[in-house]
């Protein structure tokens, strides 16, 4: 293995309508420029030494972005320089550390890990690499057998806390983030899978004064990490709820390991308070299909097909929780009281811009963001259908590349649809039912992704390319290309 990887990557892009399309901007890091523009990023990491029990890596990614022209905002520098990574890992047998800035680990990889993954979501709706990295530390424990199961059973999990660094409605949010699954593994061929993966933004000083903060002290930290309401000092949303903003993904994964491939389906569900945790969102969720060869140097080696649909949301109705003296109604007491509906996945009341880091989704792009009037940017499209399909394999089994295909029609959000009054928000509509009241913005993205390999002495370049292509509705009709190199020792 090698002890040490720098590279050194030089990208141009270039588009028809002047902002790069969907699939070159998605799943990025947050790095690539919204417009025609240049990207370089330069790393240097060590990697774990697998032989150890105790172990420890490192890593630190610089990039710039340039874009010559920002009409929304001229008066802008046009480099923009960024800290990507910079982080260091221990690790003492399946307990691992993790200091500073990094990447998700991607899933549902194909022909090669350096052309991401073929799904939307990553493997994870809620956190996949589509915006900028947060500062924090995250302590995980790898799967761990547990005792008198036959090692049939295995448990894994994070524990997670992480500042945001973006201008934002609530400067300086705090985010909690807390992973955990269960996995029974019959060692031969089949595997089922169930986790949960949640996260939580409290702390911060709000831009609005008549906003309440949240303290950062351990009383609400206690209460942020068990989900529990806030105390007297706290708002009076926040006393009626949980405090800060809460939200994530249950997750069902079940695979087939054959001895020349592997098939894996997973349900990613998403909830945003209570009801979805209890599962009145069904049948909401991103439903991914993996079939992936073990041979990754075939024409194909790895398909993907993936469907998207949030658009219940536990329901059309969520009626008002207080009486006319501001009183909390008790559901317990008065059960024909509906306050399960209008999830609103990945907003918030208080923490306006919701789950995003520098203007981008944190999690599954398609999940669209917006600035309002007031200048706040948040999650401005959280009910979607969609179909992704991903393929990729090696071009003469030698140059690997990555296509992805997405159709998506999109709603906005129940009370902020994108076609102005059609909404189904207080219709009693059922998920079940015919809609005629919805009317969505059909979209559809592709991109083609690759490289081309060439030995240079002690290193390897690659010549890097990307073709792309927006149509529809909601993004403008757009055709763009990237180029460029990468270098890697």
């Amino acid at each position: 293995m090698h002890d040490f990887v720098f590279s050194l990557m030089l990208l141009g892009a270039l588009s028809s309508s002047g902002s790069t399309p969907f699939w070159a901007q998605s799943n990025q890091y947050g790095l690539m420029p919204e417009r025609n523009g240049a990207l370089g990023v330069m790393q240097a990491y060590k990697p774990f030494d697998e032989s150890r029990d105790f172990q420890w890596r490192a890593g630190v990614s610089l990039a710039a972005n340039y874009r010559p022209d920002d009409p929304l905002n001229p008066e802008s520098s046009p480099l923009h320089p960024m800290v990507d990574e910079l982080y260091a890992s221990l690790r003492w047998k399946v307990l691992r550390m993790d200091l500073g800035m990094r990447h998700r680990d991607r899933e549902f990889l194909g022909a090669d890990p350096a052309l991401g993954s073929l799904s939307v979501t990553e493997g994870h709706i809620v956190e996949s690499n589509n915006a900028r990295t947060m500062p924090g530390v995250n302590f995980s424990l790898e799967p761990l057998a547990v005792p008198f199961t036959g090692q049939h059973l295995l448990i894994s999990g994070d524990w997670a806390d992480y500042t945001t660094i973006d201008n934002r409605f609530v400067q300086g949010a705090l985010v909690h983030r807390l992973r955990g699954y269960l996995r029974y593994d019959t060692r031969k061929h089949f595997y089922v899978q169930i986790g949960l993966d949640h996260y939580a933004l409290w702390g911060g000083t709000p831009s609005d004064p008549r906003y309440i903060p949240v303290e950062v002290n351990l009383d609400n930290y206690f209460r942020i990490c068990t989900g529990r309401s806030a105390s007297a000092a706290g708002s009076k949303s926040d006393q009626m709820n949980c405090l800060g903003d809460h939200g994530g993904a249950e997750q069902l994964r079940m695979g087939w390991r054959a001895d020349a491939w592997d098939l894996t389906f997973q349900l990613d569900k998403p909830y945003n308070d209570k009801s979805g945790m209890r599962f009145n969102n069904i049948p909401d969720g991103a439903y991914t299909l993996h079939w992936s060869l073990k041979d990754k140097d075939k024409w194909i080696s790895d398909v993907l097909v993936e469907a998207h649909y949030t658009m219940w949301q536990s329901g059309t109705i969520h009626e008002k929780e207080t009486d006319d003296e501001g009183r909390q109604l008790n559901w317990y007491d008065n059960k024909t009281l509906n306050i399960f509906g209008g999830d609103n996945y990945f907003t918030n009341g208080e923490y306006k811009s919701g789950w995003t880091h520098f203007g981008r989704m944190i999690g599954a792009p398609l999940f669209f963001t917006g600035t309002n009037s007031a200048g706040i940017t948040s999650v401005r499209n959280n009910r979607y259908k969609a179909i992704h399909l991903g393929l990729s394999g090696k071009f003469f089994r030698k140059a690997p590349y990555r296509l992805m295909l997405t159709f998506s029609d999109n709603y906005g959000t129940y009370t902020s649809p994108y076609v102005k009054g059609a909404t189904t928000w207080h219709s009693g509509w059922n998920w079940w039912e015919p809609n005629t009241l919805d009317k969505g913005l059909k979209q559809f993205s592709a991109g083609l992704t690759g490289y081309v390999p060439f030995v240079l002495g002690r290193g390897r370049l690659d010549v890097v390319y990307g073709l792309y292509a927006d149509a529809g509705e909601l993004l403008a009709k757009n055709f763009g290309a990237t180029a460029g190199i990468r270098f890697t020792i």
